[in-house]
């Protein structure tokens, strides 16, 4: 019972048992300079002491407090600031030396404008009829709100938000031909944007009514020949119908 007991103290307070907390960062974790952010530490379960750090620098936030969330405020923030992120937690009361595993990484961008966006087509930018094109908008960064353009016109096309760092745009083969361009986003105030992509040009491969004029040209070529097959016929039939009755 004894032996017991002591595994399970050793299993709760060991540095492999305490569950790693998560970090969050409101009002979002891609914003521009000069913006409050906050920090938020939320443990799986209460805990006395919270530290914040950022990787690749020595310096680190402590908090004390017996809690399952902590808050960290970043005043004014700078480009500088924009970094990796992780935060942990203790409970020193049972063991002073033991921290938990640090959260997973919350990447802070602090900036003015988002990295460029590339725009494919797949499967690619000739479309013949009948067939549909995807125009895939890929980002740098997930969690974005993605838009679609079609050159020429000031509306959008087509509004997409997506887990991932890309968005796939559909299109119908009939009306796919065009040029276009996307950019994307931050889905949620403050704005940070992205600027638009290089344009590209879908076009259709015409193997549609290719088809069908070809099939055409056939055909009249075909119903031509005959034509003057059966002219040809005719005549030379005349011809001999002409010498019989002029016979001697």
């Amino acid at each position: 019972m004894a032996l017991m007991l002591i595994l399970q103290l050793l299993t709760l307070y060991s540095p492999y048992s305490y569950p790693k907390p998560s970090l969050g960062a409101q009002p979002a974790a891609v914003v521009t300079p000069g913006i409050n952010v906050t920090l938020t530490c939320q443990a799986p379960l209460p805990a006395r002491r919270f530290e914040l750090f950022k990787s690749g620098e020595s310096s680190i936030i402590y908090k004390n407090g017996y809690t399952q969330l902590v808050e960290f405020f970043l005043e004014e923030v700078t480009e500088a600031q924009g970094g990796s992120y992780h935060c942990a937690y203790q409970n020193p009361e049972f063991s002073p030396e033991v921290w938990s595993h640090p959260s997973d990484a919350l990447e802070l961008l602090v900036t003015d404008q988002l990295p460029t966006p590339s725009l494919v087509a797949l499967p690619g930018p000739v479309v013949a009829p009948g067939s549909n094109v995807s125009l895939r908008c890929a980002g740098r960064m997930s969690n974005m709100s993605f838009v679609l353009y079609r050159v020429g016109e000031d509306t959008p096309l087509q509004y997409l938000d997506s887990q991932q760092p890309w968005a796939d745009f559909q299109l119908s083969g009939a009306h796919a031909p065009g040029t276009y361009t996307c950019y994307y986003h931050t889905p949620t105030v403050p704005y940070v944007l992205s600027l638009s992509s290089e344009p590209l040009v879908i076009s259709s491969d015409g193997s549609g009514p290719l088809d069908y004029t070809t099939g055409n040209l056939v055909r009249l070529g075909l119903g031509g020949l005959v034509l003057i097959f059966l002219a040809t016929l005719g005549a030379l039939e005349w011809r001999s119908w002409s010498r019989n009755s002029a016979g001697p």
